[in-house]
């Protein structure tokens, strides 16, 4: 890890033995770590844009700020879906083997987690998937120009929690399952209801204000 090591070191020492799902503790530090390092990356790779384009006269700050927030986001949820742990897209390969080892069936994995020693696993699985995609409705409805696009949005959703499928089983660095990518999707579409909450809000305000 380049940022986060005694960070983690320190949390591994203290917590390590205390904290029942620690792997997956152990998981956000390493993704946390890389989506630093790329995020890094593309910051100065866009500050270089908008100096070289001279933007600075179509330049929003608040726009700005959303649009690094969201590209952190994308990253991070690659990290940690796909480029897991140690993982990166230097070290991984396609393994092929038949499409029948992907779970089909809707809901039928997920709910085999009930039966499991711990509620945990069920609970990150279907919560943790549709948590992870809020953010995604959310942001991208702010950052499209064309207000209300609701079928953009959820389409994009879609094929972003496809796109993390599909290379989790081509890449065995994680399950591929019908039920992510429906919960992904829910997630998706409570993101974008939550913009169109803020943006109904912030239009209700702005009339009284104006009335006033």
């Amino acid at each position: 890890m380049f940022f986060l090591n005694r960070l983690y070191e320190y949390t591994e020492a203290v917590f390590g033995d205390t904290i029942n799902h620690f792997p997956l503790v152990k998981l956000i530090f390493y993704s946390l770590d890389k989506t630093l390092v790329y995020f890094l990356i593309w910051f100065l790779l866009r500050a270089f844009y908008l100096i070289v384009t001279k933007k600075k006269t179509s330049f929003f700050l608040g726009r700005e700020l959303l649009l690094n927030g969201f590209v952190f986001y994308f990253i991070l949820l690659f990290q940690l879906t796909v480029f897991r742990g140690e993982y990166t897209i230097m070290n991984v390969y396609i393994e092929w083997r038949p499409i029948s080892e992907v779970n089909w069936e809707p809901f039928t994995e997920t709910f085999k987690l009930t039966n499991g020693t711990s509620q945990f696993d069920f609970f990150y699985n279907l919560y943790g998937n549709i948590f992870w995609f809020i953010p995604m409705g959310c942001c991208l409805g702010f950052l499209f120009k064309k207000r209300h696009p609701f079928f953009k949005v959820v389409m994009i959703g879609f094929l972003c929690s496809l796109s993390i499928e599909t290379m989790q089983f081509l890449f065995r660095t994680g399950v591929a399952d019908i039920d992510d990518l429906i919960f992904n999707t829910i997630g998706t579409i409570l993101g974008y209801m939550f913009y169109e909450f803020i943006f109904l809000l912030k239009k209700t305000v702005s009339k009284k204000a104006t009335s006033h």
